[in-house]
């Protein structure tokens, strides 16, 4: 059903260890990309969804952070039994530079790992239908696409299961999101089914551009995102700007500005927003007059945005 796919910075992967038993629950499927050296915080997240009983695709040859040249200690950690979990898939990234001879190799490697592929780009999808032959039909495919004339690159996969992943968050500056707000998210929730896959997915309100780190906060954003059921429950996203935007000073009170318009547009009674876990923690920050960290503060809309799309799909 739903993949959220999360690059493996620190507080993508705390949202994963303390949303694994709702995860397990839902049959919820994170897709994790190891973006950082060390592995620990990777291991103390799938320890939390194997005692979950839960599911995860980790991405053995990551694209992007420290292990993008190299993912052979991501294979060593899946190779050593540590987890205690079957249900840990190996998820092989098809990108546009990888070749067929790639796919086989990661497959075979990986084949004790319940591979998962993973398609961002791919070139040779005919090949690998061919490859997998009478495995097609048990097999696994993310496709990991915005575009909607791919329908033929899928079909090659028919049979198999296959589930869609799409980046509903627009990079900009923060300050310039204010603009924009709120906008479209998805109605891949709405349609997954309809295109004949078993699941759907998208990068939570981080979006699929990475980069190592934020550079400094002009100004402070609140990502939250909501569905509305008078618009045939789309997903939109609603964006909480900083008033003070000219400088990169006072990250605090930038945040109390943009926490001002949360609790301001909460209590207008005409909210669209579910109150969530991380809706109250929020109400709490706020009552305290308390800034946590922006890295904080992103974890709570992950896990706003994995609560709201539980409770639609409930």
């Amino acid at each position: 059903m739903y993949h959220p796919y999360f690059r493996g910075k620190q507080f993508e992967l705390i949202t994963i260890r303390e949303m694994a038993p709702l995860l397990a629950g839902k049959n919820f499927v994170p897709i994790i990309e190891p973006v950082r050296e060390s592995l620990g915080g990777l291991e103390k997240a799938l320890k939390a969804i194997s005692d979950a009983k839960g599911r995860a695709i980790v991405i053995v040859n990551p694209q992007h952070g420290d292990h993008g040249d190299d993912g052979t200690n991501i294979s060593a950690l899946l190779k050593g039994g540590t987890i205690g979990n079957t249900d840990i898939s190996a998820g092989i990234l098809l990108r546009g530079s990888s070749s067929m001879k790639d796919a086989q190799a990661f497959f075979e490697t990986h084949k004790a790992h319940h591979p998962t592929f993973v398609h961002a780009g791919f070139n040779e999808p005919k090949a690998l239908a061919q490859y997998l032959g009478s495995d097609l039909g048990s097999s696994t495919h993310v496709f990991v696409s915005d575009r909607n004339d791919d329908i033929l690159y899928r079909k090659h996969f028919n049979g198999s299961r296959r589930i869609l992943v799409r980046d509903g968050f627009e990079r900009r500056k923060n300050a310039d999101y204010a603009k924009t707000s709120p906008e479209k998210f998805s109605e891949l929730h709405v349609t997954y089914s309809d295109l004949g896959l078993v699941g759907f997915g998208d990068f939570l309100i981080v979006g699929d551009a990475y980069s190592e780190s934020g550079g400094p906060a002009y100004a402070v954003a609140i990502h939250l995102t909501y569905i509305d059921p008078d618009k045939e429950n789309v997903m939109y996203i609603h964006h909480f700007v900083s008033t003070t935007n000219d400088t990169p000073t006072d990250p605090a009170g930038k945040f109390a500005q943009a926490l001002q318009k949360l609790i301001d547009e909460l209590n207008s009674g005409n909210s669209k927003l579910l109150e969530t876990t991380a809706i109250r923690e929020f109400r709490q920050l706020h009552a305290k007059k308390h800034f946590p960290g922006l890295g904080y503060v992103k974890k709570l809309s992950m896990i706003h945005h994995i609560e709201t799309i539980s409770h639609y799909l409930d």
